[in-house]
């Protein structure tokens, strides 16, 4: 059994490494799917409250709350398969709390770019709002990223990704990864 876990700022490829997974038949748990179905449940529509429906969730249940109501999807899942990747930590007490659960199983990856790729990623996707624009900048979304522990997550991953290159080798990366474990990514990137 091995539970991956992906972390980094929005644009970094958390995404595209999710998308991988599903291509290879690993099933995915999306950490945001979690707090856009709560954005639901209370009548709230996700694309505008999906921050403070995430902070809110933390505030009531605690800064684990996300990974608490992720937990008993992801052991469906090892009910039928030996690997799964949890997309979108947050935080560190959020990696804390599956490596509880998950052991020596659990392995934390950090996809990583700088500011002004993943802003081109964002802005391609139609997601990045300007200052006139309704919602988050890409800007106040890091400070919000931030703000849950995302660095300190970071800090702690056991493989990090540089997703700076071309598509293809960061798919090949994740792929190694996904297959062969932390190990193979240095030796794709070698």
């Amino acid at each position: 059994m091995t539970v991956i876990g992906t972390v980094g700022l929005p644009g970094s490829g958390k995404g595209e490494a999710a998308a991988v997974a599903r291509d290879a038949g690993i099933p995915v748990v999306t950490m945001g799917d979690v707090i856009r179905q709560e954005c639901r449940d209370r009548g709230l529509d996700p694309a505008t409250h999906h921050g403070e429906i995430a902070q809110a969730l933390r505030e009531e249940n605690g800064p684990d709350a996300i990974a608490q109501r992720s937990l008993p999807i992801i052991r469906e899942h090892l009910e039928t398969t030996d690997t799964v990747l949890v997309d979108g930590l947050r935080s560190g007490v959020e990696a804390d709390r599956f490596e509880e659960a998950f052991g020596d199983d659990w392995i934390l990856v950090s996809i990583e770019a700088p500011f002004e790729v993943r802003k081109d990623r964002i802005t391609d996707r139609g997601r990045d709002k300007t200052d006139g624009d309704v919602g988050e900048t890409l800007r106040e979304r890091d400070d919000r990223e931030r703000g849950f522990g995302m660095d300190d997550a970071m800090a702690r991953a056991d493989v990090t990704i540089d997703n700076t290159d071309t598509l293809e080798s960061f798919r090949a990366r994740i792929t190694a990864l996904l297959e062969d474990g932390p190990e193979a990514v240095a030796e794709v990137d070698a």
